[in-house]
């Protein structure tokens, strides 16, 4: 069968001794950095895992097949050396780079692959994952637990891994640089049991050594890494337990590297005007879209006049101004460092004569009665109080709901809610994949009892032209499918069933002597930290 090979570009990277990201400076070796965050971490197994503290702890004691350039959402080659995607679509051979070894000692193979596939969806593990492997043949059994593993996934040799997929799904890749997707060896996990999560062995920069709870985790330095010349640092050790605003001030003795849940909202105005901290401060995009919804099957949402006389009632930037100006204001359902991002485009301005104009062509010339649900958790009620100030401004009296986020979720999915402020739950993509950010909280899968698309929004043609998107799996038509997913979201702002308010950016402090390229600290894909090349300039 003709096979398409992968791209030119992931093809020249693979021919690197390591995957350096650019540096103003030359990297240094050596060192232990310090890292604090306030809550414990619950576990390091990367079939389990799944709070954004602990997914760059994860990442750097584990590998998958595929993984990302340091700092940015492209993809690249990770244990596989290579891989090929089969002519119809659905079928991807994986090799595996020869001499690859787990901590303890012990060569990886392609069984270990297998394994650590059918350990994520096998309902015993009950990895929070396991949705996401449901294109490869075989799932539906293997996750009902009425099979061994997955039919789709064998290897036929030592170093060869093939995986053969129900259909085809263009996000597959992305998938397999997942935590969840990440090799483990059986022999480990089985003597470890539920363990395995506190005593990790896996491929990655670098060991866990040490683990006690409530207190510090210690990660040590894998002189054995397959990727040579990383990690720069001897080591890190993260401190918990830590209070963000204690933390802070360690940062400013001196004695902590990164406060890793990041500047306190109090403290934030405190440090920007300090121009020796704010030289410090690293900023950086994130995944992240906040936005409100409205319950396009209920009236007055039924009408799409009304939803974009909403879209045009928001003073975004004004509302930013309530977090400090830690966002930036968002014009379509993806955020601007998310591949498919329609550039240029403006979405809807800010004009409340036009809001009410189009009121009045939906017959609401004289505004409507409406709820607002919110979490209740600061900022967000914060927020909500400036959107029913934007809203009564067009003649829309909105009552505020705040509630427990459980409750909120709860409303969103019963489709009892009119409108949603999503903060505290917004969206952060699980992958750098356009198509994250569709099916679960825009397409018609998601608008049912329960699901994540609190708008109810189900537009049958769109879940068609997505469905097309994802099955140009060939490298070589990347760019023809990112255009298709921005022709998709720019026809749901047509649509408006969200208000898109706010991209947030992520803030964080470093020591003076760390060095490495800024977007490391804020890495939109191994949030937060990038550990494996992040270096001690001292």
């Amino acid at each position: 069968m003709k096979k398409l090979i992968l791209s030119t570009a992931l093809a020249s990277l693979m021919a690197l001794p390591a995957f350096m990201p650019a540096q103003a400076e030359e990297p240094t070796y050596g060192g232990n950095m310090v890292v604090t965050y306030k809550d414990d971490v619950a576990t390091l197994d990367p079939a389990i895992g799944y709070d954004w503290q602990n997914w760059s702890m994860i990442k750097s004691v584990f590998d998958g097949l595929m993984d990302y350039e340091p700092g940015t959402t492209n993809l690249r080659p990770g244990l596989a050396e290579s891989y090929e995607i089969s002519e119809d679509g659905v079928t991807y051979t994986f090799k595996l780079r020869p001499g690859v070894k787990f901590h303890n000692g012990r060569e990886l193979v392609a069984e270990d692959v297998v394994y650590s596939l059918n350990r994520v969806v096998n309902p015993a593990t009950q990895s929070p994952g396991q949705g996401f492997f449901s294109m490869i043949e075989g799932f539906n059994e293997a996750a009902a637990g009425t099979a061994e593993g997955l039919s789709g996934v064998s290897a036929p040799d030592a170093s060869t891994v093939v995986i053969k997929l129900s259909r085809p799904d263009a996000t597959f890749l992305h998938v397999m640089a997942l935590n969840f997707s990440f090799v483990v060896p059986k022999e480990v996990v089985e003597e470890a049991g539920a363990d395995f999560g506190k005593k990790p062995v896996g491929t990655g920069a670098f060991k866990l050594t040490e683990w006690t709870l409530g207190q510090r985790l210690v990660f040590e330095k894998n002189a054995d890494y397959w990727i040579k010349g990383v990690p720069y640092l001897d080591g890190f050790t993260v401190e918990v337990g830590q209070e963000p605003v204690v933390a802070l001030l360690r940062a400013q003795n001196g004695e902590v590297d990164i406060p890793g849940d990041g500047i306190p909202p109090a403290k934030f105005v405190e440090v920007m005007k300090d121009p020796a901290q704010a030289a410090q401060v690293v900023e950086g995009g994130q995944l992240h879209t906040g936005y409100i919804t409205m319950n396009v099957t209920q009236a007055p949402f039924d009408k799409v006049e009304v939803r974009r006389a909403v879209n045009m009632a928001i003073n975004k930037d004004r509302i930013i101004q309530v977090i400090n100006g830690r966002a930036v204001p968002a014009t379509q359902p993806l955020p601007p460092s998310m591949p498919g991002y329609t550039q240029g485009y403006e979405g809807y301005k800010y004009d409340p004569e036009g809001a009410k104009k189009l009121l009045a062509e939906a017959g609401y010339a004289d505004g409507f009665e409406t709820e607002l649900y919110v979490m209740n958790t600061d900022p967000n009620p914060r927020i909500a109080q400036a959107i029913q100030q934007d809203l009564k401004a067009i003649g829309i009296n909105a009552s505020i709901k705040s509630l427990a986020q459980a409750n909120v979720i709860e409303a969103g999915g019963a489709g009892n809610a009119p409108m949603i402020w999503s903060g505290g739950m917004a969206w952060i993509a699980d992958f750098p994949d356009p198509a994250n950010f569709y099916y679960p909280i825009l397409g018609c899968a998601g608008a049912v009892e329960g699901g994540w698309n609190w708008s109810k929004y189900c537009n049958e043609e769109l879940d068609m032209m997505a469905a097309q998107a994802d099955s140009m799996v060939d490298p070589a038509k990347l760019d023809e499918r990112l255009a298709k997913w921005s022709e998709i979201y720019m026809k749901v702002m047509e649509d408006a069933p969200w208000a898109p308010v706010f991209n947030e950016q992520r803030f964080t402090l470093r020591s003076a002597r760390m060095g490495g390229d800024d977007a490391l600290y804020v890495d939109p894909v191994s949030i937060p930290i990038n550990y494996d090349y992040v270096y001690i300039k001292e």
